[in-house]
């Protein structure tokens, strides 16, 4: 049997972090899940402290093709504001998938450039309107990837795109 990477990598099972700076700056994070990609949008973004639980708000499907979107969207369309591809790889879990889904709790790692092991999502609830997602958290999972936020803020130390090594400041830079 292949090694989770290798299956993950067979299957198709990517994943991408967009730094979108909208109105209010926050991180997009997608699962490749069949044929779209899983959103949820994380106002603190993603952190390495399993004690650190983040806010992750379920929004809509997205296409698999913008899984590489770097750019600019502009005023008055969905998303408005500059977006950078953060982190991206593939990801890999033991579990049925839409089960998990339905149940409301994925575990899977990750094999990006900058997050890598073991992660959770966990649904805890719906907004307070029909127009809001459902609410989940994103957990660091506590293996050898895992590192204390008063240490070491991946947002901090490497805040540009693994694509093309800019901010989303110099990506909003270039629409203007």
């Amino acid at each position: 049997m292949p090694n989770k990477e290798t299956r993950a990598e067979i299957e198709g099972q990517r994943f991408v972090v967009h730094k979108h700076a909208a109105r209010q700056l926050h991180y997009d994070f997608r699962l490749e899940i069949e044929v779209v990609l899983k959103s949820w949008a994380i106002p603190k973004g993603p952190c390495l402290d399993p004690l650190k639980k983040r806010l992750a708000v379920q929004v809509e499907d997205h296409a698999i093709d913008f899984i590489d979107f770097e750019g600019v969207i502009p005023r008055g369309e969905y998303g408005a504001g500059s977006i950078i591809v953060w982190d991206r790889g593939t990801w890999s879990a033991d579990d049925d998938l839409s089960a998990a889904y339905r149940l409301g709790k994925l575990k899977f790692c990750l094999h990006g450039e900058k997050l890598k092991g073991g992660w959770t999502l966990v649904k805890i609830g719906t907004g307070p309107d029909a127009t809001s997602g459902s609410r989940w958290l994103l957990i660091k999972e506590r293996d050898t990837e895992a590192r204390d936020l008063q240490e070491y803020d991946v947002l901090t130390h490497q805040p540009t795109s693994v694509i093309s090594g800019r901010t989303v400041d110099e990506v909003s830079g270039d629409a203007g």
